[in-house]
């Protein structure tokens, strides 16, 4: 998997994120090197990145994207017919947004590091509810043919048990494909039966040639499912790097 650096106006068009979204608290899942995080703190906003890749090391994460984005430049000109440009306009653009995204998150995961969280799914580091809204992108369903059908299950029951509000997912199609995840709609009837209702709605976002869609799960209602006996389940709730003023307020 490629170390992205995906940049805040892309995660704006990906999830059509309102302003009342950028006042909510937030979590990036895989966070990888984007610079979301640090371009909507430096708005305000109360937002975190979760990743395997943010252990010892990490500050190193945004050269390594930057080194990528620029190599990958010159393969964007050459296949540029092989991408949707109608959101980046063409391959300057994105390489422009991305290396300035690889820098920003360089600078704020000094300058920050408690807003990056090493963990990875599906067992995530933090307690129940922690979050307004949950992001993912780029992980479930693009690695359909690598991750199995019961890994995106627990990771997608992970990604609700941490979210009071919504998760949302992009894209919903295979990037060794370009068609969508095979077993999406198993996944949301099974989210379903656990009190999750979703919908999948479009977005105005697009480069890789597949649908641009994202699936937004309501979380208000999730229960766990019944039987359920993951391995690990919830036990990572006992350790939160991450503690919220609205947990407390609430109690």
């Amino acid at each position: 998997m490629f170390v992205s650096a995906r940049s805040f106006e892309e995660y704006r068009a990906m999830f059509s994120l309102s302003d009342h979204d950028l006042s909510l608290r937030i979590l990036d899942c895989p966070g990888g090197a984007a610079g979301f995080v640090a371009e909507a703190g430096a708005r305000g906003a109360d937002a975190v990145a979760v990743d395997p890749q943010y252990g010892p090391g990490r500050e190193g994460l945004g050269e390594l994207a930057l080194r990528e984005n620029e190599h990958k430049h010159a393969e964007l000109v050459e296949r540029a017919g092989e991408y949707d440009w109608s959101w980046f306009g063409g391959p300057a653009r994105y390489t422009r947004m991305r290396s300035r995204s690889a820098r920003a998150f360089g600078a704020d995961v000094a300058a920050r590091p408690g807003r990056y969280v090493a963990g990875s799914l599906p067992d995530l580091p933090f307690a129940d509810r922690s979050f307004d809204l949950v992001l993912s992108s780029h992980l479930l369903f693009s690695y359909g043919e690598q991750l199995g059908e019961g890994w995106h299950r627990d990771a997608l029951l992970e990604l609700v048990r941490v979210s009071r509000g919504q998760v949302r997912l992009y894209p919903l199609f295979q990037h060794t494909s370009n068609k969508r995840y095979p077993a999406l709609e198993r996944m949301r009837e099974s989210l379903a039966e656990c009190g999750v209702p979703s919908r999948v709605e479009r977005v105005d976002y697009a480069f890789a040639p597949g649908d641009p869609e994202m699936l937004v799960l309501e979380c208000a209602g999730a229960r766990a499912p019944a039987g359920a006996s993951r391995e690990g389940g919830g036990t990572s709730a006992a350790f939160d790097p991450v503690r919220w003023r609205h947990l407390e307020a609430e109690r």
